[in-house]
């Protein structure tokens, strides 16, 4: 009797577990430090000169959308949007930022960037 509740309680956290990660990987659970749905927004202070795409692996929720926008917003000149789903960040600038910089921000916090793309 006694090692049948024991195999009912680990069959119980297995189940908790795996419904857990499922989130995770959907981006629906608070992964990297517990999510967080307060998202400051920032506007450029002079016209736009241009725009990038970054295509970034590692994200999986709304803290990983949250410390890549406030990474990069900390540049000068710099406004980030993360699109979670396609794994991309929209960053637009009013003068000009070194694509190595911008790679080397995003990969301090721990996240690959795949790609750096200007629209044609």
């Amino acid at each position: 009797m006694g090692n049948v509740i024991i195999i009912l309680i680990l069959v119980i956290l297995v189940v908790i577990a795996a419904v857990n990660s499922m989130k995770h990987f959907k981006g629906e659970g608070g992964c990297c430090g517990g999510g967080g749905s307060v998202r400051e927004s920032k506007k450029l202070d002079a016209p736009k000169i241009g725009e990038k795409t970054m295509k970034i692996e590692g994200m999986h929720c709304e803290s990983c959308r949250n410390r890549v926008e406030r990474a990069v917003n900390k540049i000068d000149g710099a406004v980030c949007k993360v699109n979670l789903k396609k794994k991309t960040a929209k960053i637009s600038y009013s003068s000009e930022i070194d694509e190595e910089m911008l790679k080397e921000t995003i990969t301090k916090l721990g996240y690959e960037v795949v790609s750096i793309a200007s629209p044609k």
